[in-house]
């Protein structure tokens, strides 16, 4: 559980009156083992879910009709030193070890697990994405007071995951691009950002509605909503960003959320206990559900912009790169992923490579990664 400073005055609901949220109930208390739930998704029709710093290396499987811990996967390979968050695609499973309230972590990842192995087996092992902020020069520590802290990830696309940080300086959110590829990555901030009015601490992107949802709350633990929507790829800022405080919930820490289906989400809030003017307040973790009247959109798929092809595939000498966009770079990865190759060239000299499988990252100047696959014969 993290420190909350409690601030007593009254913030008036003036964002986003007229956005489309209703129906916020409280489900349900979490197990007493989730008071910390920091992160959740749907899938299989049960909930899954995680704690946060100095929580265990599991995730836990919460049946909504017994309002259980119904099952508990370990990632074998994994430390929990602050998972905040948890997203999906179809495939994969990717827990965001992202927190940093200290501002000075130089070993921030996010674990992706099989989504056959999670169903298979309650051991898995992870691959593992390692990323560095790219416009971050000072890792002085400075706790609960840096711009550096993360807590919302969300699967984009088919290539790219996406991060949202917990500003706790002035609340200006910077969205960041992490491809879905295991390795080592720097990552840089997106042309436009968000004044979240508070801390962000958990997001989920829908594709059916091609709408992104965050979650976070006031200094006075007022939880609120921002729905961003018709935005470009390479600046999800770019749209219309609406905030609606969800004032029936009063005060929650709210700190994830997840779609159900293109119009139905859960949040998760921690417990806390916070003093300030001689009185404290306390609260216990709860699952909460809310509606949308989202329109579904008739190509639910995004599609990465600008899409990469690669030719001759399979390749003997020479790779071709070609798109519409420029390159800001290309890296060639084998399928241990390990780099062997790191330019701009759209032309590739593969003939030293030996026979395999192969994966070749490229950043657009969208400020977005797609990953593609080749084979060299």
């Amino acid at each position: 559980m993290k420190a909350i400073i409690l601030i007593p005055f009254i913030i008036l609901n003036v964002f986003g009156a007229f956005a489309q949220i209703s129906n916020v109930q409280e489900e349900f208390l979490l197990p007493a083992s989730l008071s910390e739930s920091s992160g959740i998704i749907y899938f299989n029709n049960k909930l899954i879910t995680h704690n946060d710093s100095g929580g265990e290396n599991k995730l836990y499987e919460v049946d909504v009709n017994t309002q259980q811990i119904s099952r508990t996967v370990t990632i074998s390979n994994a430390t929990n030193i602050d998972w905040e968050d948890i997203t999906q695609d179809d495939t994969s499973i990717f827990i965001g070890d992202i927190g940093n309230n200290n501002g000075n972590r130089t070993n921030l990842k996010i674990y992706k697990i099989s989504k056959a192995d999670y169903t298979a087996s309650t051991t898995v092992t992870a691959e593992i994405i390692a990323y560095s902020y790219a416009d971050q020069t000072d890792f002085t520590a400075n706790p609960n007071n840096n711009i550096w802290d993360a807590e919302a990830l969300v699967s984009y696309n088919a290539d790219n995951l996406m991060l949202f940080t917990k500003n706790w300086v002035d609340g200006v959110t910077k969205a960041y691009v992490i491809p879905k590829l295991p390795g080592s990555h720097s990552v840089s901030p997106q042309a436009t950002t968000l004044n979240s009015n508070g801390l962000i601490t958990g997001g989920t992107y829908n594709e059916a509605t091609g709408k992104l949802y965050l979650v976070g709350y006031t200094e006075i633990l007022q939880p609120f909503i921002w729905d961003c929507e018709g935005f470009s790829a390479g600046s999800v800022f770019s749209g219309t960003n609406t905030q609606t405080q969800l004032s029936s919930l009063v005060q929650e820490q709210a700190e994830a959320i997840t779609f159900i289906d293109e119009n139905s989400y859960y949040l998760t809030s921690e417990s806390f206990s916070q003093s300030f003017g001689g009185f404290t307040f306390t609260d216990d973790a709860k699952l909460i559900s809310f509606s949308t009247n989202d329109e579904v959109l008739s190509n639910t798929k995004t599609k990465t912009p600008n899409m990469l092809a690669l030719y001759p595939n399979p390749a003997t000498n020479v790779l071709n790169l070609k798109s519409s966009d420029a390159f800001l770079s290309v890296e060639i990865f084998n399928s241990q992923f390990k780099k062997l190759y790191q330019g701009q060239e759209a032309v590739i000299n593969v003939a030293a490579f030996s026979p395999g499988l192969y994966f070749v990252k490229v950043q657009l100047n969208t400020n977005l990664f797609v990953v593609k696959k080749f084979v060299k014969q």
